[in-house]
Order: C-alpha cells, then sequence, then structure tokens
C-alpha cells in the first residue's frame, strides 16, 4: 500500500518524498521481522486456546448454577403447590363427605316423608270412599223418609190436617251480647198444600217490649218449618219474657216463655266472627 501511495504522489511534493522514504524503512522493518513468526502465532493461539476454555468454563458454570437455582425455586414452588393442592383436596374431601352425608339424611327423608304421605293418601282414599257410601246410604234412606212422610201427610190431609203448632224453641246465648233463637213449627193444611207462616217474636219486661226483626220474615210451611236467625240484645234492656206469634192459613198461635239465663256456656267463642252457621238440627222439646 506504501509503494502505490508513492507512485501515486511522486511527482506532487517533497512531502510526498519523505512519506515514501518512510514507507519504505518500514517494509524493510517488516522484512526483518515476518508477522507469520512460529512463535508469535503459536503464543496468540495458546491465550486463544485458554480464553475459549475459560468461557466455555464460564457458560458450563452458569449453566449449572442456574439449573440447580431454577431447581430449588422450581421444587419449592412445585412443594408448596402440591401442598396447597393436598390441603384443598383435603378440605373438598371433607366437603364431598359432609354433602354425601347430608344427600343421604335428605333420601332418607324425603323416603319416609313419601311413605307417610303414601299411608295418608290410602288412609284418604279410604275415608272418602267411606264418606261416599255413608252419602249414599244417607241419600236412600232420606229418599225413603221422604216418601214415608209424603204417605203420612196425604193420610193427615184426608183426616183434616195438622193444626199449626209450635214443636220446639230454643233461645241460647252468643259472644258480644248476642243470642241466637230456634223454632220449629208445624203445620198441614187439609188441602196439602203449603201455606205462608209469619212469625213474630217479641221480648217484654215489665215496662218495654223490643220486637226482634226475623230474617226472612216469612217461610213457607208444608209439614215443618224451621225458624233460625240471631240477634243482638238492645243496651240496657233486661227481657223478662219471650212471645213467639205465629199466623199461617187463616190460623194464629202465640207462646210465652220466660226468660232464663241457663247455665254457663264454657268454650264459647270471643267473636261473632269465629261462629259457625245457624244450626238447622231439629230442636228437642
Amino acid at each position: 500500500m506504501c509503494q502505490d501511495s508513492v507512485s501515486y504522489d511522486l511527482e506532487r511534493s517533497s512531502y510526498i518524498s519523505y512519506r515514501h522514504q518512510n514507507c519504505h524503512n518500514q517494509n524493510n522493518l517488516i522484512k526483518n521481522y515476518p508477522i507469520n513468526s512460529p512463535s508469535l502465532g503459536n503464543t496468540q493461539q495458546g491465550a486463544s486456546t485458554v480464553v475459549l476454555a475459560l468461557f466455555v468454563v464460564a457458560i458450563l458454570v452458569t449453566a449449572i448454577v442456574g439449573l440447580l437455582f431454577g431447581h430449588k425455586i422450581g421444587y419449592q414452588r412445585g412443594y408448596h403447590s402440591m401442598q396447597t393442592e393436598t390441603k384443598q383436596a383435603v378440605i373438598t374431601g371433607k366437603e364431598a363427605t359432609q354433602e354425601l352425608k347430608d344427600l343421604r339424611i335428605s333420601n332418607k327423608i324425603a323416603t319416609n316423608e313419601a311413605a307417610t304421605a303414601k299411608q295418608e293418601l290410602e288412609i284418604s282414599l279410604a275415608n272418602l270412599k267411606e264418606l261416599r257410601d255413608n252419602q249414599q246410604a244417607l241419600t236412600v234412606e232420606n229418599k225413603q223418609v221422604a216418601q214415608l212422610n209424603e204417605i203420612y201427610a196425604e193420610l193427615l190431609s184426608e183426616k183434616g190436617g195438622m193444626p199449626l203448632q209450635i214443636l220446639g224453641a230454643k233461645i241460647e246465648p252468643l259472644p258480644e251480647n248476642a243470642f241466637e233463637y230456634g223454632f220449629d213449627v208445624g203445620m198441614l193444611a187439609s188441602d196439602g198444600k203449603a201455606k205462608r207462616l209469619n212469625p213474630t217474636l217479641t221480648l217484654l219486661n215489665n215496662d218495654d217490649f223490643v220486637e226482634v226483626p226475623l230474617d226472612p220474615a216469612s217461610y213457607a210451611i208444608e209439614g215443618v218449618a224451621r225458624i233460625r236467625g240471631r240477634f243482638t240484645m238492645p243496651s240496657g234492656f233486661k227481657p223478662l219474657q219471650a212471645k213467639l206469634s205465629l199466623k199461617a192459613g187463616g190460623q194464629e198461635v202465640e207462646q210465652l216463655y220466660d226468660w232464663k239465663l241457663g247455665n254457663k256456656v264454657d268454650n264459647m267463642p270471643l267473636s261473632l266472627l269465629d261462629l259457625a252457621e245457624v244450626d238447622e238440627s231439629p230442636i228437642e222439646p
């Protein structure tokens, strides 16, 4: 390269000549000390081998240390993860066992309830069958009684009928100063036809009287009529007698009853709302 520079710039200046001289001297030195000397090459090659060996050793040591460190960290994480999973598995197993016990108890309860319901259904069906049989028997019996009553009514009508009369009467106390009345009235006209019955109930004392409103105010009577209802006693009024007046088919009947307080009524409801319907059963004389 120095020769090429010198030959290129030879004609320019003395400075260039000076550079050419220096290059020539350097070339001589290079010739005297060649770069590819065997001793220098061996030294450089040995140093390179040592450096390469040290680099490889460093890489191996680093890799081993990294592997050991990673193995330790992985082992610790895996160990802790396994402990956590084991604890969770134990908890889950206990919960599953408890749920299984609860399911068994629930299944047992449901089985018992189903068996009880089945027994109750069988009992209800048996009771229903018995009620149907009793109802059918009562229906037949009522038809037979009605047929017999018709025969008696015809016989009575042929003999002049049955006069208007009171068969039974009652007045019973109720809560809230109320009372329930009941009267059974009998009548059969000679022509065998139903007649219009107009009853009147009056409460009497020494100085005054109170007429009790009846609902309904009139009845059709062809054999027996049952007069039922309830009323509230006026505040401060204390009756001594009750008078029942009846009019039907041109006949009139009056009956006086002494007002007496009977024995104490046990288990009386606290309110009229708690009472059942008016009893339509026949009144015993």
